[in-house]
């Protein structure tokens, strides 16, 4: 049930309009169907759904160039449960835009969010040495102060979208900013715990893991309960507890669906072994998966090797 007054689904997402976050969540629900609650950042997105004012968030999680989203990590590894349901990836692409009349030998000052800025240093490096990184909420936060607000704003340009440039009615002063034209940025739906998506065959389980002690082997001791199970990983960042120096929690995507034996037992070797472990969903992957299933560790390997142990306490089997 949704909080609506239209009984639409509400979805809270990284805005203002325009942002790569928005392109993400259109491939989830179209605006003619839900109510779209832009938010300041990620984490209002992420606590708006943990307060009921939305039903779902979609956030930014990793991107192919910078790597993991650290607030969105850290938000979901703490605080009341949520769940990942879906994923969803947009390319990644920036043009340097401004008022109109503004030329490349104008800009002094340009506005961008820390990973656009991330994304195109080369450029910028090459392009406007010397030039001064002014911080932005989004990546179209700057587009929209640009078009509406007036002279004084302490930025020349922006790093936006190249949708956006005609949404906020600016010009483009530069056109491919960015370093890496194939750069591509992976987003989650986020909601609250429930009934888990149905398996799919290339699927994935995200986990936030707390190693078992301090000692030398630590490591390997949690990494031993996905590897024995054949649980290919094809995301792990560390990530500080906070409670003091040197303590560190694992962000993980793992290879699979909690329906799988061999997840399933791989869970639950953690749960055994480790202090801390958080279930963020199992949700179907948007590319192919990276590994095959090694032999022995398929559903079937494993009930056959349950019933052998179960025929074996029977007298059945020797």
């Amino acid at each position: 049930m949704t909080g609506s007054p239209a009984g639409r689904e509400r979805y809270a997402y990284l805005g203002p309009a325009g942002t790569f976050t928005e392109a993400a969540l259109r491939q989830v629900a179209g605006p003619e169907e839900a109510e779209y609650l832009p938010q300041v950042d990620v984490v209002a997105a992420i606590e708006a759904v943990r307060t009921g004012r939305a039903d779902y968030a979609v956030v930014a999680i990793e991107n192919s160039v910078e790597g993991g989203v650290t607030a969105v990590l850290d938000s979901l590894a703490v605080g009341e449960p949520l769940v990942i349901l879906r994923e969803m990836l947009v390319p990644v692409t920036f043009s340097l835009a401004a008022r109109a009349g503004t030329t490349l030998a104008d800009v002094r000052r340009i506005s961008a969010h820390p990973h656009a800025w991330a994304q195109c240093r080369r450029w910028l490096a090459e392009n406007l040495p010397g030039v001064v990184h002014v911080p932005a909420t989004s990546n179209t936060a700057p587009a929209a102060l640009l078009a509406e607000s007036g002279d004084e704003l302490g930025f020349d340009a922006a790093l936006v979208p190249p949708p956006a440039v005609a949404h906020y009615g600016l010009t483009v002063v530069a056109e491919h900013a960015s370093d890496n034209e194939r750069a591509v940025t992976r987003f989650v739906l986020v909601g609250r715990p429930g009934p888990l998506p149905a398996p799919s065959g290339a699927d994935k389980t995200t986990l936030v893991v707390h190693l078992p002690s301090n000692q030398a082997g630590a490591l390997l001791e949690m990494l031993e309960q996905f590897s024995t199970r054949g649980v290919n990983l094809s995301r792990i960042e560390s990530r500080p507890i906070g409670d003091s120096l040197g303590r560190y929690s694992f962000s993980i995507d793992a290879e699979g669906h909690l329906s799988d034996e061999r997840m399933a037992e791989a869970l639950m070797g953690l749960h055994r072994v480790c202090p801390h472990v958080r279930f963020l969903g199992s949700y179907p992957r948007v590319d192919a998966p990276f590994g095959d299933v090694r032999r022995g560790t398929s559903d079937q390997d494993f009930q056959d090797a349950r019933e052998w142990v179960s025929a074996l306490r029977d007298g059945r089997a020797t």
